[in-house]
């Protein structure tokens, strides 16, 4: 029997297949189908030949949530808080990235006014009611979100984190009188304090709900109609899958399902070359994602920030996520000259339809792609193996634009259009690493998708980290990253008190609580056996006064809370290099980490048999690598590089799903997995 993983990009949707049993590898890209997603899966399973029977595990991720977020494109959402909160989403946090910035504007409300309602409750922080609700009062609100034709309705109520029981009343009303509208209360996606935070979330979750419900239905019959009969899971944002059905109440979670899986997979390559700190790179089509990996693990917060930049704060999502950064460069991403005249690329991307212009396909603007073709680096016979055949004269027309605004030639107008698409991936890298206080030198690069390992030589050689690693199948990392991924589900549990009135045992039923809660979860999966549940405890502790805290993994068999408290003083002096001996201490947030152990696909040595250096040779192209004009280059075919093969820059590696350069300056070696090393000559 197979394990199959089908992730849905931007440009391309991207299956892999594993068998268990034979250890047989089938990997498949096609364009995506905007229009109709199920097109693209279904389109990659016929390339694979896939045989339904066969198939005993399906996994899905994809950018349905993300891409109708960002596209405005959910449906009518209302939201109903606590009497003299109506206008939480609106006054947000009062600080703002750009501070001296005096001509900015907060970012819009997902939900506009007038279908903002408030009804009279209260429960203070503890849990205790102040003022009952009455659910008859959601009745002249029901009556103006019919005749507003409203599809969906969030509730979020003052304190619900600590007593959800007047959510769960008027979520009840609802669904019973407006059983046509999704409904989600704040308290079913998240039960850790922060007003305006939790309100975002719960509208975000309403918001993409029915889109969410609609697609997974769809994708689940076509699935069946084919043939398939195992269970149907989705990739989830915090690195865990979930099934079909709970993804769809919280649709929420699956935000950055095809990153996260891209992380988890950069994590096993780390362990694999014993390299535990790992900076995790991928470029797709559309956009260029980078995550810090410590230890082998991922970092999970629940901090995440949609459309966050520089400029803007963006809008807050309070579910676990994978720690990603996110840009709008990618290979689709389109080079334009602004007003003054300058080069600018992206975030603005040509897509899968109609694609860079060398697609072929009706596009006509200049992509970072087009600029790849133009100098050298692409094979416009090779291009996803021969499957999409590359204009070398379109692309070239497209460049023209470039190359008339800044009086070039269109090969320098080619090289222009790359540097600046580094520049920008590079600002990307430094954000999750030199500005969070990690140095690179001490990290390996882990470069995937379609267009990471044709940047990643120049990234890593900027920022200075000690290799680059671009593992098999790079192309497919977000597919892979799903079949070596375990069902997870973090629980969060705000509480604050200050330590004096904490105590070890009150640290343990908060936990019981939460195992219970994970535990009524993974029995929905009749597969999964309660003794293959692993939990991971964390507190949120902080000196009283701070805005800020920090995270600290317990040991629940501790004697004391005073051993607790100091490891709390080390922690902070290793987060924020001092302590504060003698000020009172605070307890925050209790969070749980619930995984249960799957079978996970595996990679195996390669076989040398067949490999050699002279097979691999296909022989010699120009290529510029920015720096010298165009040099004579070596072109390799990677599944024909044998175990050992070590050889100096420059080079061009290609195979399916990518092509790797190695620079003048560097070497690459292949270790006993296939996996590519990357480093400076000495």
């Amino acid at each position: 029997m197979g394990r199959l993983a089908i992730d849905i990009g931007g440009t391309f949707t991207d299956l892999f297949y594993y068998d268990d049993k034979t250890e047989e590898v089938r990997a498949e890209k096609a364009l995506t189908t905007p229009r109709d997603l199920t097109e693209g899966v279904l389109r990659t399973l016929e390339m694979a030949a896939i045989e339904a029977a066969k198939v005993s595990f399906f996994v899905h991720g994809g950018t349905t949530v993300i891409n109708a977020i960002t596209e405005r494109k959910g449906v009518k959402t209302a939201l109903i808080t606590t009497a003299g909160f109506r206008d939480v989403l609106e006054i947000g946090r009062g600080n703002r990235p750009d501070l001296y910035n005096f001509g900015f504007r907060k970012p819009v409300p997902f939900v506009p006014r007038h279908l903002r309602f408030d009804i009279r409750e209260r429960i203070d922080a503890r849990g205790r009611i102040v003022a009952p609700v009455d659910v008859t009062d959601l009745d002249p609100i029901i009556a103006r979100c019919r005749a507003e034709n409203v599809q969906a309705i969030a509730i979020q109520f003052l304190h619900s984190y600590a007593a959800p029981e007047h959510e769960r009343a008027c979520a009840a009303y609802l669904r019973k009188h407006m059983p046509e509208v999704a409904v989600t209360a704040s308290h079913e996606v998240t039960r850790e304090w922060r007003e305006y935070e939790r309100a975002n979330t719960a509208v975000l979750n309403a918001y993409v709900q029915p889109i969410v419900q609609s697609y997974l239905r769809q994708l689940d019959k076509t699935l069946h109609d084919q043939g398939f009969d195992c269970p149907f899971l989705a990739m989830q944002s915090n690195g865990g899958t979930t099934t079909f059905k709970w993804a769809m109440e919280h649709p929420i979670t699956l935000l950055e399902s095809g990153p996260s899986a891209g992380v988890n997979g950069a994590a096993i390559i780390g362990e694999m070359c014993e390299e535990p700190d790992v900076i995790f790179l991928d470029i797709g089509g559309t956009t260029a994602k980078c995550s810090v990996i410590e230890g082998y693990q991922p970092k999970v917060t629940t901090d995440h920030k949609i459309e966050w930049s520089r400029t803007s704060p963006g809008y807050p999502v309070k579910v676990p996520v994978v720690d990603i950064v996110e840009i709008g460069t990618g290979g689709g991403s389109i080079a334009w000259l602004d007003d003054t005249g300058s080069l600018r690329v992206g975030p603005r991307s040509a897509g899968a339809d109609p694609g860079p212009a060398c697609y072929d396909r009706g596009g006509i603007e200049p992509t970072i792609t087009d600029a790849k073709l133009l100098t050298g680096v692409l094979d416009p016979d090779y291009f996803a193996g021969g499957a999409i055949k590359l204009s070398l004269e379109k692309a070239r027309r497209s460049m023209a634009k470039i190359a008339d605004g800044l009086g070039s030639t269109i090969e320098e107008a080619a090289v222009a259009v790359l540097r600046v698409g580094d520049a920008a991936m590079v600002n990307a890298l430094k954000l999750v690493s030199v500005q969070r206080g990690h140095d690179p030198r001490n990290f390996v690069l882990v470069a995937t998708g379609g267009g990471g390992p044709m940047h990643a030589a120049a990234l890593g050689q900027e920022i200075g980290v000690r290799e680059v690693i671009v593992p098999r199948y790079p192309g497919y990392a977000s597919a892979w990253g799903m079949l070596v991924t375990e069902p997870r589900r973090d629980f969060v549990q705000t509480s604050l008190r200050p330590a004096e009135e904490v105590t070890i045992d009150f640290v343990r039923a908060m936990f019981a609580d939460l195992e219970a809660d994970a535990i009524d979860y993974f029995r929905a999966d009749r597969q999964l056996q309660a003794q293959s549940i692993a939990f991971e405890h964390l507190v949120d502790m902080r000196y009283s006064g701070q805005e800020h805290w920090v995270t600290l993994r317990i040991d629940l068999a501790m004697r004391s809370i005073e051993d607790v408290l100091g490891d709390f003083h080390e922690a902070h002096e290793r987060a924020y290099t001092f302590q504060l001996p003698g000020t009172p201490i605070e307890f925050v947030n209790y969070r749980l980490t619930a995984t249960a152990a799957a079978p996970r696909a595996r990679l195996h040595p390669i076989d040398n048999n067949g490999r050699s250096l002279e097979r691999a040779l296909k022989g010699e192209r120009l290529v510029n690598f920015g720096t010298g004009g165009m040099i004579k280059s070596r072109v390799f075919e990677r599944d024909l590089m044998p175990a050992e093969f070590d050889v100096a820059g420059p080079l061009v590696i290609e195979e399916v799903s990518s092509t790797t350069i190695v620079l003048p300056t560097q070497r690459v070696f292949v270790d006993k997995f296939g996996l590519l090393h990357i480093t400076e000559a000495r």
